[in-house]
């Protein structure tokens, strides 16, 4: 029986990294999540980082800052897969720089998560976030990181509950903003979802 893939999730008790660390875990993987010593010692993500403990999963001491940390942690597995948040896109540099220098990963997924952003045009702030996203495309590329880029499309569940109101946790209640014109009838998202494997 071939031995199963060690993952690395960085950003691991967000919003998105929960989900992954879980479904790894459950696959059977040997899972280690990146967790900042800060995390650990706040009470609010406590009982998930012990959910974490309790289902297998390695618990690394680490900081996507702090270059060792990063190292350390990356030597000890085959596949990189960051979550981190969209406040953090552009630090997954440091991501690269670490996966370069250890040069043993097998593949590497940036945080995506949303639509093939070599493929879609946005209006602000989508257009700036995709713009973020290209250049660690591209960074990734460059450096001939193995990579595989997740265009899951966008989480209704995220965006739903604030109307898609950047930086709300409840639905406005004067007024939404409505970005572009406001004269689309509809679009097809389904056309984004896919896997883009490279």
């Amino acid at each position: 029986m071939a031995e199963k893939t060690k993952i690395l999730i960085i950003g691991a008790t967000g919003y998105i990294g929960k989900f992954i660390v879980e479904a790894s875990a459950k696959s059977g993987h040997p899972t280690f999540a990146l967790v900042r010593e800060s995390t650990v010692s706040d009470p609010a993500k406590a009982k998930l980082i012990d959910g974490f403990k309790n289902s297998g999963v390695t618990v690394l001491h680490g900081d996507l800052y702090d270059h060792e940390s990063l190292v350390k942690a990356i030597k000890q597995v085959d596949v990189v897969i960051s979550t981190v948040s969209t406040m953090q896109l552009l630090d997954q540099v440091k991501i690269i720089a670490a996966i370069k220098e250890v040069g043993n990963i097998k593949r590497f997924f940036p945080s995506e998560f949303g639509g093939d952003v070599d493929r879609v045009n946005g209006v602000e702030p989508a257009k700036t976030l995709f713009a973020m996203k290209v250049q660690i495309r591209r960074a990734i590329e460059a450096e001939g990181i193995p990579r595989t880029y997740v265009c899951s499309n966008d989480f209704a569940g995220y965006f739903l509950p604030t109307l898609a109101q950047e930086g709300l946790s409840a639905p406005p209640r004067d007024k939404a903003i409505i970005l572009g014109d406001g004269n689309p009838k509809g679009m097809n998202f389904s056309l984004w979802t896919n896997l883009c494997l490279v």
